[in-house]
């Protein structure tokens, strides 16, 4: 697979309950750190409010597809 980037939708795979964002919940990349080492991710309502924006680690998150996922043998 191919490393988290810039606007990549992902979903928390643990809790972070500093921030009131708990597994499950789906957000936005909007910040690369060190070439990938942390990510800044914003999560959204179903009305464009944004109830979350922290730094997290590629550890935490899980990259969401939407279409086939070609990779490469």
């Amino acid at each position: 697979m191919s490393k988290l980037k810039l606007f990549d939708v992902v979903a928390l795979t643990e809790d972070v309950p500093a921030e009131k964002l708990y597994e499950g919940q789906v957000g936005t990349i909007v910040e690369v750190y060190n070439d990938g080492e942390a990510f800044e991710v914003e999560f959204v309502d179903r009305e464009g409010r944004t109830y979350g924006l922290t730094a997290l680690t590629p550890r935490q998150l899980l990259a969401l597809h939407y279409e086939p996922v070609l990779i490469a043998a």
